[in-house]
Order: structure tokens, then sequence, then C-alpha cells
């Protein structure tokens, strides 16, 4: 997740301030008249300094000052030059850089808002769409490779390490070099993998393709957080993370859904054509239209562009900006400025971030109690949803005689569950904020949560004992419906609550929930049939179900002992104080 960006004094310096160019003076605040008018509009700015007398201007030009460095934030408002005027050898002074490219992410229009996160979003249902999508082929893959079903499904194990590990190598990426360029180079990888999945003619080789189409894919789930948090304040976030969350979900549910009705009618190999195909036109998409969301990687790129013009000024002769005087309030100076970000210099080297981002999620993990139940409580519903994968196709063909396609149909539940969860999230946040029920607090994030997540277990338990070949295949269907918004409605509020509880140690805290998540989601599929043979449909689903229920706790404790707990947390209380 990005940090917002730090307001910096723009007086904040290196080097000496009182060196002068060569005829430079100090300029009286209330001498004005008009400017550039190409510079105004580009740097925003209203008012020049008037020309200099004359006899002020008669220096020897090959003298120059100490150049000195200023911190730029987004909200620096930048100096007017000093000399703008040529002399009679001179070229006039080069034109400034269009500076609209560099605007905060915070202060993007609504509409372009909208499509950086619509395409976030639609990239990430892809990305789940490739989880789900493997499950019905296994049968064809079976019989082709002779083996059994269990080694079949480890393709979806090998998907989930890929994603759990690699986003602790990218974030730190992505932090220093934007977002905009990792999600090309990983969505590069992951479309070539999909095609090499539909090519492999070996089980080895499908289980290695399948880790890298994990590496190539976890970039669209687990960094979309990091997006939504670059363009969005805190407070305006839950509705783009819950169109995230929908997707994600809803691209699980489609999956299978589609590549049911492809794995009956042709090979098990055009599901992955098929994908390469989907996914390679929205990496294009995203490479013509997304732009770099990274606050701090924007502002460097700013920082560059008015440094390039300001050397191409003192090329062509012209010195000097006209800088507030730190030692005496109300007066102005002219320096030879250059800019700078401090978060650039703050930053340690990428090996040393690296290192970070794979130590500090896992030791959150064992030292944090917030970080340690709520990872389980993700993960564990993360967990069934994967089990879907095998457990629909398993109770539906065997109970009620569905095909391969009628069976995977059942799917459509999860994705109208999804929608349905979205929209509730959307609204439900709405209605409370207008009557004033929301609390301003991280446990605010769970009131809907503590009892949305209970339709997670109630699913389960409903699934597991309507399984039945006598009662309608429409019962255990609409059981899936429910399961999959109290999915939802865990996700989002874990993702919430740890963003909000943990600020600059957030992208360590979802990273652990992250890792956590897939890993056990990507074993879950490997146990199901023989769990559901063993303990029956109803007593697996219930077995599953009691737990999910122990599990719906956690939320509860927290809205009412959150504070105090907080209060103990070493991260967390850091950021409260």
């Amino acid at each position: 997740m990005a940090d917002i960006e730090i307001e910096l004094p723009m007086t904040s310096s290196l080097g000496r301030t009182d060196i002068l160019p060569p005829g430079i003076t100090k300029i009286k605040p209330d001498r004005t008249s008009s400017g550039d008018p190409a510079f105004e509009h580009a740097a925003g700015i209203e008012k020049y300094p008037e020309k200099i007398d004359e006899d002020e201007e008669e220096t020897d030009e090959d003298e120059t000052g100490d150049v000195v460095y200023h911190y730029l934030t987004f909200l620096t408002e930048l100096p007017n030059p000093t000399t703008i005027y040529p002399s009679e050898e001179q070229e006039p002074p080069p034109p400034p850089p269009s500076l609209v490219r560099y605007t905060s992410p915070f202060e993007w229009s609504s509409r372009r808002k909208d499509i950086i996160i619509w395409i976030s979003c639609v990239i990430t249902a892809l990305t789940a769409f490739t989880a789900g999508a493997y499950s019905p082929g296994i049968g064809q893959m079976m019989k082709e490779w002779h083996v059994s079903s269990v080694a079949a499904l480890v393709g979806i194990t090998t998907f989930t390490s890929g994603f759990a590990i690699a986003p602790m190598v990218l974030a730190p990426v992505s932090e220093i070099n934007g977002r905009r360029p990792v999600f090309i180079a990983s969505g590069i990888l992951f479309v070539i993998c999909q095609l090499c999945t539909g090519l492999t003619h070996s089980y080895a080789g499908m289980l290695v393709v399948r880790f890298f189409v994990g590496v190539g894919g976890s970039t669209f789930s687990t960094m979309v957080g990091g997006v939504v948090s670059d363009v969005y304040h805190a407070e305006d976030r839950n509705k783009p993370m819950a169109l995230f969350s929908g997707a994600a979900l809803f691209g699980t549910g489609l999956g299978p859904l589609v590549c049911g009705f492809i794995a009956q009618n042709t090979t098990w190999r055009w599901i992955f054509y098929m994908q390469a195909i989907t996914c390679g036109t929205m990496v294009a998409l995203i490479i013509v239209v997304f732009k770099e969301t990274r606050g701090s990687v924007i502002l460097s790129r700013k920082a560059g562009a008015l440094n390039k013009w300001y050397e191409a000024r003192e090329s062509a002769g012209y010195y000097g900006f006209n800088m507030h005087d730190p030692n005496t309030p109300g007066t102005t100076i002219s320096q030879r400025i250059r800019w700078k970000v401090k978060e650039d210099e703050e930053r340690s080297s990428l090996s040393k971030m690296i290192g970070i981002s794979l130590y500090r999620p896992f030791h959150l993990l064992l030292t944090e109690p917030v970080v340690f139940w709520f990872s389980l409580w993700v993960s564990f519903s993360w967990a069934v949803l994967y089990l879907t994968l095998a457990a629909i196709p398993l109770v539906f063909r065997r109970n009620h005689g569905f095909s391969l396609q009628q069976s995977n149909s059942v799917f459509a539940a999860m994705c109208l569950g999804s929608i349905f969860a979205t929209i509730l999230s959307i609204y439900q946040e709405k209605i409370a904020k207008a009557h004033g029920k929301l609390a301003n607090t991280p446990e605010g994030r769970l009131y809907f949560a503590c009892i949305e997540s209970a339709c997670m277990p109630i699913g389960l338990f409903m699934f597991g004992w309507t399984s039945s070949p006598n009662i309608h295949w429409i019962v255990p269907t609409i059981a899936v419906f429910i399961a999959t918004i109290g999915i939802f409605a865990i996700y989002l509020a874990v993702f919430n609550f740890l963003a909000d509880t943990y600020h600059r140690y957030a992208s360590s805290a979802l990273a652990a929930q992250s890792f956590c998540r897939n890993i056990l989601g990507g074993v879950f599929p490997l146990i199901t049939t023989q769990m559901y043979n063993k303990l029956t449909f109803g007593g697996a689903s219930s077995l599953l179900g009691g737990i999910g229920t122990l599990l719906t706790l956690v939320p509860w404790i927290l809205v009412f002992y959150g504070p105090k707990i907080r209060a103990r947390s070493k991260f967390a209380s850091e950021i409260m104080q």
C-alpha cells in the first residue's frame, strides 16, 4: 500500500543560502509586473517580480553562485524566475515544461480515477478467473498425463504459491519505480505463461508454468489495493475497495463457470488459449491507458522535469528564482535552485527493502495478535472459496447427475453473490454516513462485517445438509450465494481494518494475510475430495462451518476491545501517539 505524501517545508535546503548569482540582490516583495504567460499557465503562477534595475545586471555572467536544493511536495508553490527578459545578445529563455501530468493522484478528476479503478478491477477479475479456470480441465489432464486428481490439482497450489511469494519482492520495486512498469512487466509475463500453459505437453511443465502464471498475476490482485490508496484518501476508499474485492470473487466464480463449457465441448488447452487472448487484450489496454499512480514517483519526475528546465535556463544565461528569505521574513532572495523529494533520500536500497518486505510480514504475523487472527480469519474464508472449486463439481455431478458444464454453472451463484455483496457494501456505508452512525475509527470498519461475515458458516452448514439427491439442487446453490457474501465481507473488513490500524506498516500487515490466504487457499483443493468422501458432505461442511463460526468472533472482540488491543501493539500504538 502506498504511503500518502508528507508535506515538507519548502525552505529546507542543502548548501549555502547566502550566496547569490553575480548581480542578483534581494528583491523587494512589493515590486511586481506581468510575466511570461506560458510559464504562468504551466506552473500556476500569477505574478513575476519586476525586472531588476539595469545597474544591478552589469556583472560577469561567467561567475555563478552555489545551487541550493529544496524539498518538493505537491503543495509547494513554485517560485518566479528572477530574470525573464533577454538582453540584446541573448536568446529568449527556454519555455517551461508542462506540469499537468505531474498532478497529485489525489487531485485527479473523478473520471480519471474511475478509469484507473475499473481497469484495475477488470484485470483483477481476469487474474482470479485464472485461479478458478484450471479445475474444469483436470479430468482431461488426468487422462493425458496419467496422474491422479490430487496430482492434477497441484496446479492450483503452485499458482497460489507464486501468487503469495511474488508480491513481497514486487511491492518494493513498485514503490521505487512506480506501479505502471511493474504492471506492464508482470502483465507480459502473465500472458506469455498463459500461452505456455496451453502449449505444454508435460505434467511437470504445467506445474512450473502455473507458478509463473501466479507470479505474473499476483500484481493485479495484491497491488490494486496500493493503487486505491494512491488515488483515494482513507475516508473515500470503501467504494473502490468494494469494487476490487467484488472483482476478485466474481472472477473466481466466473472461471469455472465459463471454462466448464470449454472443457466439455473442446480441449482443455483452449481454456488457457482463451485466457491468453483476453488477458493480452487487457495488458495492451493497460499499456495505452493506465497512468502512474504512485505519488512519490510522480513527484520525483516533476522534480526532474523542473531541474532539467532550470539547467536549460542557466545554459541560456538566465539565473535565479525568487525564494523566501528564511533569515528575513517578508523578503525574497534570488537563488539557483534545484528540487529533490524527501522520500527518495529516506528510501533504503532495493535489496534492503526486499529484505524488510520478506521479514516484516512474518514478524507482524507472529508478534501482533490482530494480524495473526485476522490473517487466520481471511485465510480460512479464502480456503473455503478455493475448496468450492473441487466441492461443487463433486457434489452436483455425484448427487444430482449434472454434466461437467452443468455442475460448473452453479458457480454463477458465486458471481451473483459477489455482485450483491459489492452493491450492499457500497450503499450500506452511504446510509450509515448519512445518519452519522459510522465511527471514524478502525473498529468502525467492522460493524457490518460482524453481521455479514456470519453468512459464510451459515452457507457452509446449508450447503452440506442440503446436498443430498432428494433435495432440489437450487437449495445448495443458494447456499453458495450466501457463503460468498460472507467471504466478501471478511475480505473487505480485513483489508480496511489492517490498513487503518497499521498505516505505514500496512503493506507488511496486508502482505502477511495475503501470504497466508493464498497458501492455505492452494492447499484446500488437495484435500477436498478425501474430506467429503470420508466425512460425508454434511459432516465435512459442518466441520468447516463450525470453524467459521468460531472465527466469526474475531471482529466482535475487536469491536469491543479494539482500542485497548491496539494500545498494546508496538506498531499500532506508535501510530496512535
